[in-house]
Parts: structure tokens; C-alpha cells; sequence
């Protein structure tokens, strides 16, 4: 398809959906993705619009778009494994790090296991050109059992703004600063999804792993939406060149303000932007809400609400402090 319909035909979606997938085409697995790693733990079942991955004691698995993308909307239902998945990460995410090893840009779901009954936490998060020094970290509890059912995770990225949805409802957005600078994602992405064994991070900062004689720990992927520019990485002049600034909402809408401020007052468990521990300055882009900061130092009055503790206290890297805080 020529690049500039293909952005018209993106930017109209958009406008009708407002971050909804609702309307937009579904394709089957091979349409849009190939297998990535652990191919004996992949299975495209057979009406060819839904895949299973898997982690074992051998291996996990995940597959990749056959396209890169500047831009877009992009979607899929997932049902996560269920009882003990401990240790356990299933990820929906867009990245270029094999193309842009150095200077990688990315935009995370993560999906992190818990013990038995303990719920399964989402943690977003992005990077931009390579800025892995400052970690943008968020973490939610959910409104529902993602191991009872499909639900739907999706992306909206523009030149501008970052927004994750859950269920249609948009738990985060990112707006693009200037005092950001490279740190936004810029550059074509891929678009990934993984199982794989994170025993050392993902629960209780690494206290619970993977047991596997549960194993196999199988996620449901289906509804695939790719709705963006399909581009070269080394030749982004095509979908620069259409005019998607001014057409792409830049915004969600109060109605979806609400919503957002909602979900994240009953289920935020964690945000970069508040944690004392890392940052005394909070980010540059961090825009604090006074309600959303309270509630937090409540929930956590060392990492939020700069607390310390008594005792002698272990160093910990800017990675091991941000993975042990998941809990």
C-alpha cells in the first residue's frame, strides 16, 4: 500500500476508535507475525487467528511482526496462564534493539506471575534512543482474573503521545516533552510477544521463581491488530513526509480522562515518577498529581514518600531496585 494512504487510512481509524480497536482488521497469525524463538512452543491453532506460547524447563517462546512500524495502533487479546506462575513474564511489546543495538527504542507491556492467590500485576514501561539509565517504570494491579478470560491490550503511538489501553480504558499516557529529548520513542519498532523465565525479578524482586512442575505455563494471544506505517528502518521519509501530527488525536478525551484517573486511583501500585529511592528529582516529564502521590506514599512510605529505613541498607543498581520494588 502506498505510505501516505496507509497513514490516511490509520489517522481516519483512529479518529473513529479513540484508542479502540473496535472496527479496525483483525488479521490471523501469518498475516502479521513469524515465530521469533522456541518453535516447539508455538502453536497457531487452527482457525489461524490465535497462538498459544509456552515456557518449560527447556525453553520459552514468542513470535515477531514481519513488519516495522512509525507510528500506529496496535492490539491483541491475551488470557495469561493461571494458579502458580510465579517468576513468570509474558510481554507485549514494540522494539528496534536488533536493529538499533546502541540506541533502542521500546514501549512495554509485561505481564508479571504471582504465587497462588496472588493476582497477576501489568507493568508498563518505555525506553527511547537507547535511554535505559532512566527507568519509566509503571505497575498496576487489575479489576479481573486475566487467566479467566481473553482481554485486550493496545498501544497508540504517535510523533506525540504514548497511550496503553486495557479493555478499551487507557491506563497511561506519555506525552512527548521537550526536555525528553531522544528519550521518546522515535524510531520503527517491531512489534513482539514473549513467555520466558524471570525468576530473578518479576515476583516479590525475585524472592518466588518459576516452579516448574506446573509447567507448561501457556498464553492465549488472538484479535491482531497492526494499524500503522509499515516502514524501512533506514529510509523513514516516506510516513515523515504524510501529515500525521496534525491529524492524530492529540489527546485522549475527557471521557477518557475520567476513566484513566479512575483505573489509576483503584489500581496503581507503583510509578517512577513518585519514587523517592530513585529519583529525588522527579524525571522531566513527570507531570505529579498530588492525590496520585498520597495515595502511594500510603502504600509505600519508603519508596514514595522518602521514609528510610532503620538498619543497615544493601546498594542496589538502578535495574535490581526498580525489579525489586515489583511486588
Amino acid at each position: 500500500m502506498n505510505s501516505y494512504l496507509c497513514i490516511l487510512t490509520f489517522v481516519f481509524h483512529v479518529l473513529l476508535v479513540s484508542g479502540s480497536s473496535r472496527n479496525l482488521p483483525i488479521l490471523s497469525f501469518d498475516e502479521g507475525y513469524s515465530h521469533l524463538f522456541g518453535n516447539d512452543n508455538l502453536m497457531v491453532l487452527k482457525d489461524g487467528k490465535s497462538v498459544h506460547i509456552s515456557l518449560d524447563e527447556r525453553t520459552g517462546s514468542g513470535f515477531v511482526s514481519q513488519d516495522l512500524y512509525l507510528h500506529g495502533f496496535f492490539s491483541a487479546s491475551i488470557k495469561l496462564p493461571a494458579d502458580y506462575t510465579a517468576g513468570v513474564v509474558v510481554a507485549f511489546y514494540m522494539s528496534n534493539g536488533d536493529i538499533f543495538e546502541k540506541n533502542h527504542d521500546e514501549i512495554d507491556f509485561e505481564f508479571l506471575g504471582n504465587i497462588r492467590g496472588k493476582n497477576w500485576r501489568i507493568q508498563t514501561n518505555i525506553y527511547g534512543n537507547g535511554s535505559t539509565n532512566v527507568g519509566r517504570e509503571e505497575r498496576y494491579g487489575l479489576w479481573f482474573d486475566p487467566s479467566e478470560d481473553f482481554h485486550q491490550y493496545s498501544i497508540l503511538w504517535t510523533e506525540n503521545q504514548i497511550v496503553f489501553y486495557v479493555d478499551r480504558v487507557p491506563i497511561r499516557e506519555i506525552k512527548r516533552t521537550q526536555e525528553m529529548g531522544g528519550d521518546f520513542p522515535s524510531k520503527p519498532m517491531s512489534l513482539y510477544a514473549t513467555i520466558w523465565d524471570g525468576s530473578g525479578w518479576a515476583t516479590n524482586g525475585g524472592r518466588y521463581g518459576v516452579n516448574y512442575k506446573y509447567a507448561p505455563y501457556v498464553a492465549g494471544f488472538s484479535d491482531f491488530v497492526l494499524h500503522g506505517c509499515a516502514v524501512n528502518p533506514l529510509d523513514q521519509s516516506k510516513c515523515q513526509a504524510a501529515p500525521t501530527s496534525d491529524s492524530v488525536p492529540s489527546g485522549i478525551d475527557g471521557e477518557q480522562q475520567m476513566k484513566m484517573g479512575n483505573f489509576r486511583k483503584k489500581h496503581m501500585q507503583y510509578s517512577y515518577c513518585y519514587d523517592r529511592t530513585r529519583y529525588k528529582v522527579p524525571p522531566s516529564e513527570c507531570v505529579i498529581n498530588a492525590k496520585e502521590a498520597e495515595r502511594l506514599r500510603g502504600f509505600d512510605p519508603v519508596t514514595f514518600g522518602g521514609v528510610h529505613h532503620h538498619g543497615k541498607r544493601r546498594h542496589r543498581t538502578r535495574s535490581t531496585q526498580a525489579k525489586a520494588s515489583s511486588i
